[in-house]
């Protein structure tokens, strides 16, 4: 089974960006697809970003046109760029498949200041 390790997370002030990577333990092309999920206090964790196979990618409402999924496969990498930020992007992210959820890394914790 694959392997996801995800990092980059910190503090920083609204408007600023952070940049997010997962780490595959396994080729890339080997996943079917690759998503950022975050889940805030008190609150339901939620897909906000999925990349597949042929490098289409996704985002949910609440990211579109700040935040961006890409990949580097010679270093299984799935990368999260993070602009334009704001206190409610406070969470904890995750990297993880889309079809098997079963298991769940420790995620990387990202705080927006006001």
């Amino acid at each position: 089974q694959v392997q996801l390790v995800e990092s980059g997370g910190g503090l920083v002030q609204a408007g600023g960006s952070l940049r997010l990577s997962c780490i595959a333990s396994r080729s890339l092309f080997s996943i079917n697809a690759v998503a950022w999920y975050r889940q805030a206090p008190g609150k339901q964790r939620e897909l906000i970003a999925s990349i597949v196979q042929t490098g289409h990618t996704s985002y949910s409402d609440s990211v579109k046109g700040r935040f961006t999924i890409s990949r580097d496969t010679a270093k299984n990498t799935v990368y999260l760029q993070m602009n334009n930020l704001k206190p409610e992007d406070t969470a904890v992210y995750y990297c993880n498949t889309v079809t098997d959820l079963t298991s769940w890394g420790r995620g990387t914790q990202v705080t927006v200041s006001i």
